[in-house]
């Protein structure tokens, strides 16, 4: 199993956490946000983290111990703006992201999935190279679940075709700002219910060199669709199989909801791909996404499966 977490990134920090919140610093802004796996005690004093924020987040009733994500509010405690911006740079692998204070205490990253961008950019660049001895296309690359587009644009940088998709337009607007803040063009934006577009897909025969899936609890799409993580994950994944090229492609897959385990991903992966009669099983990582705070705390935020087919 692989442990895995943000390194060398001079625009992110988590400075400190513990009960139920977390200290972050992005670019230069602070902020403080409740982090229901914080279980253990803070290392700085409230006044501590109260001289060094700029804003922190104040959850509804219910969060904290029971894990619960309602909506609240950011309370401003110096001047700080509303949106402001980013970079992830990593020699070639660069770009901006702009953040935002939102009403349900993201703020349009999820820092410690810095490590499934690199994952993603150099996995483009090798496919890219075969691709050329071969006298093929370029990688086309799927982003499910996209969000804002860190991995849509890590994709894009190493010169994939990428097809970016989340059920909300909000949300995909602001990808699209995210790719035009990086100097970046061409991406396919899709405004879709996940599992209807890849079963589409399957029907045309359409196949992807990458696909990459981080998947809610719970959610809906644009037409009311209902998602529920639990009874749909392996029927996504038995299809996402179909479209995925079964050599020089790969798959990233990332959990975030309480509860899963990286063997259960890796399994439901393993799965998946041998119904098509493919074994992944010598192809697949797995392990846990963290952040370090700056006292030595690991902070586990997701699992992950990962294939890397040669």
């Amino acid at each position: 199993m692989i442990l895995e977490s943000p390194q060398g990134w001079k625009d992110y920090e988590l400075v400190d956490s513990g009960n139920f919140e977390k200290l972050e610093r992005f670019g230069n802004i602070y902020t403080i946000r409740p982090e229901p796996k914080a279980l253990w005690d803070k290392d700085m004093s409230e006044k501590e983290w109260d001289k060094l924020a700029h804003t922190i987040f104040s959850a509804g009733a219910g969060f904290g111990k029971s894990g619960k994500e309602d909506s609240g509010q950011w309370r401003k405690l110096k001047k700080v703006p509303d949106q402001w911006i980013i970079n992830y740079s990593k020699g070639d692998l660069n770009f901006g992201l702009r953040l935002g204070l939102t009403a349900f205490k993201h703020v349009g990253v999820f820092p410690e999935q810095a490590p499934n961008w690199d994952f993603i950019f150099s996995n483009v660049k090798r496919i890219s190279l075969k691709n050329r001895e071969q006298n093929r296309d370029i990688p086309k690359v799927l982003n499910l679940f996209a969000y804002t587009g860190a991995a849509s644009l890590s994709a894009k940088c190493a010169g994939a075709d990428v097809t970016h998709l989340d059920s909300v337009r909000q949300v995909v607007t602001w990808a699209k700002n995210n790719m035009e803040i990086s100097r970046l063009d061409n991406i396919r934006w899709v405004v879709e219910d996940a599992l209807k577009f890849v079963k589409r897909e399957v029907k045309r025969g359409n196949k992807y060199q990458g696909v990459i899936l981080d998947p809610p609890a719970y959610g809906h799409g644009p037409d009311g669709e209902k998602w529920k993580l639990d009874e749909l994950l392996f029927e996504m994944i038995c299809e996402v199989a179909k479209i995925v090229e079964p050599k020089n492609s790969f798959l990233v897959l990332n959990l975030y909801s309480n509860g899963y385990s990286s063997l259960l991903s890796k399994t439901i992966v393993n799965s998946a791909f041998n119904k098509m009669g493919i074994d992944v099983s010598h192809d697949a990582q797995f392990g846990e996404l963290f952040l370090l705070d700056s006292f030595g705390k690991s902070l586990p935020l997701s699992v992950f499966t990962r294939l890397k087919l040669l």
